[in-house]
């Protein structure tokens, strides 16, 4: 006889999004004839999970590619509109949660892509809709412990950022100035020496702190939001990986492809590759 046995060690989730964020509904969609989405907003943040076909959404002053795997986080407020490819029907499940933002660029949205874990995600979607279809009792209880579990799984990834909204979070004011900061100047060479000065805190309490608070480093966050403008230009601009390096304040062209692939689990190339759209 064999056997395996774990102890669980127990943390203070206190100061974690899930834990604040409140499941508000889930819906299932797949296009149609009858789909008709215009720029519409909502007063709380939304989770579009793509679980089939292509399509794109549309924000006030930019368009973007979806397609199977992919998840769009759209922070509360943001006008934004979906819409099917024709050739190959988009199908999405998206969740509306309350008390939650992903930390973005102005645009108010975030995109990521699943290489690995989506298995997972996907079987809890699944029992999601299977419960709230159901409507047996307690089923509203299992659907908010599903979101946290996919919440744990999202807060796993490097390219995601989640957190409570600043007005419900016991945020640090230095953090979120740096945060802040960083969004609007990622592309240029910053230090912690210069984001330090900034919030008028020594480099290695930033540090802590950040990491605390957003659950990654500030240098990190930065290289993140790097790679996040990255798949914007790689499926949608004739940018070489050279120019596209130079553009995103990278040192040099392999540092470049050596961030995207830690972050994206493939090459810039292959990323291309498999993401822009076919030429007609």
């Amino acid at each position: 006889m064999s056997s395996q046995y774990y102890t669980i060690r127990q943390e203070d989730t206190s100061s974690l999004p899930q834990s604040q964020a409140k499941l508000l509904s889930i819906s299932w969609a797949q296009y149609s004839e009858e789909w008709n989405s215009s720029l519409h907003t909502h007063n709380h943040a939304e989770l579009f999970f793509v679980v089939g076909g292509q399509g794109s959404f549309q924000l006030q002053d930019r368009q973007f590619s979806v397609s199977s795997r992919d998840l769009v986080v759209i922070n509360a407020g943001v006008p934004h509109a979906e819409l099917s490819q024709s050739g190959s029907p988009m199908e999405y499940i998206v969740l509306g949660v309350d008390s939650l933002e992903v930390l973005a660029s102005a645009c108010g949205y975030v995109q990521s892509h699943f290489y690995t874990g989506w298995d997972e995600i996907a079987s809890c979607l699944r029992l999601m809709l299977q419960e709230v279809r159901g409507s047996q009792p307690g089923h509203q209880y299992i659907c908010q412990h599903l979101l946290e579990v996919i919440l744990l799984r999202l807060l796993r990834r490097d390219d995601l950022v989640l957190t409570a909204p600043y007005a419900d979070r016991r945020s640090s004011r230095e953090c979120d100035l740096v945060r802040r900061y960083i969004d609007d100047h990622f592309k240029e060479n910053l230090t912690l020496d210069q984001l330090a000065a900034l919030a008028h805190i020594n480099k290695y309490y930033l540090v802590h702190t950040f990491r605390k608070e957003y659950g990654i480093s500030p240098i990190s966050y930065q290289i993140s939001r790097r790679i996040q403008e990255s798949r914007m230009l790689l499926t949608s601009t004739d940018f070489n990986l050279s120019q596209i390096a130079q553009i995103l304040g990278f040192s040099s062209l392999s540092y470049f492809s050596q961030s995207f692939r830690r972050l994206e689990g493939m090459s810039p190339m292959e990323y291309r590759k498999r993401n822009r759209p076919a030429a007609k």
